[in-house]
């Protein structure tokens, strides 16, 4: 382990969720396929790839704070190309509002409530307790990054930390969330040959309701909630060959709703069949 690992470490104790950030502080792929992003990078990175791990392997959905995660040996591959540590701030439910310039830190400082502040290479990050959604450019060199983003680590800052502000929520909210309307996804539904365990049509009904459910609660890590949902949903029916479309279709329109690409969708869906061998 280097110091980078062994400091990530020490973060996660803290229940601060960690990821490796390369030079260009960009994350890093912590699985061999995805090393120094040769798989083009991922959805929840905002430029989607080819990459088929059945995990999230880099961007913000990856950051953990399971130590057996942090010292397996795929991550420590990624920590020795790593040159700092990044952080998802929503999962440690804080905001980071990213002030690029010092005039942004001007207007911060006339403008926010003082709270917890770390210096960077070109302005501050004030950091405040609770969480919004991330937006960037909400105006000149102030960037909000909460839920589904990542920022880089530089330091415990100074101050005492206070709650998100109105101001910070207002500028958040002038900001319409970019939402696409989902797409129709036909899947094939799994072939049947296993012995089906269902007594009623409605034990089927209360599984996928249950877990369309738990794809819309997903308030963070929503990359690895569809996926791990998905999984759960053909361990339960994917052999029997109760599954129909529409009942995929269903969970696929949930995971579109929280943001997810129909691309996604499928890939997720696919990786989980590769999993379970189906």
């Amino acid at each position: 382990m280097n110091s980078l690992s062994i400091n990530a470490m020490a973060l996660a104790d803290g229940h601060l969720p960690v990821l490796p950030l390369g030079a260009d502080k960009r994350p890093l792929g912590n699985c061999p396929e995805c090393a120094d992003l040769a798989c083009g990078g991922r959805p929840n990175m905002k430029t989607p790839g080819p990459c088929v791990c059945p995990w999230p392997c880099h961007g913000w959905a990856a950051a953990t704070t399971n130590p057996t995660v942090l010292a397996s040996r795929q991550w420590g591959l990624a920590w020795r190309r790593a040159r700092a540590i990044g952080y998802h701030p929503g999962g440690a439910d804080v905001t980071v509002v990213d002030l690029d310039n010092p005039d942004a830190v001007t207007w911060a400082r006339t403008t926010l409530p003082p709270t917890k502040t770390v210096p960077t290479t070109r302005g501050e990050h004030w950091i405040y307790s609770g969480t919004v959604r991330s937006v960037n450019g909400v105006r000149e060199g102030v960037d909000i990054k909460s839920l589904m983003s990542y920022a880089r680590w530089l330091g415990p800052g100074t101050g005492t930390m206070t709650d998100v502000p109105d101001a910070v929520h207002a500028l958040v909210a002038q900001k319409p969330a970019a939402r696409l309307a989902p797409r129709p996804v036909t899947m094939p539904a799994p072939a049947g040959g296993g012995q089906c365990p269902h007594r009623s049509p409605a034990y089927l009904e209360r599984g996928i309701a249950m877990a369309e459910q738990r794809i819309t609660d997903a308030a963070s890590g929503v990359h690895a909630a569809v996926y791990r949902t998905f999984l759960a949903v053909l361990s339960a029916h994917g052999r029997c060959g109760c599954l129909t479309e529409a009942h995929i279709g269903r969970l696929f329109t949930a995971a579109q709703a929280k943001g997810e690409s129909a691309r996604h969708c499928t890939d997720a869906w696919s990786n989980a069949l590769t999993t379970l061998g189906i």
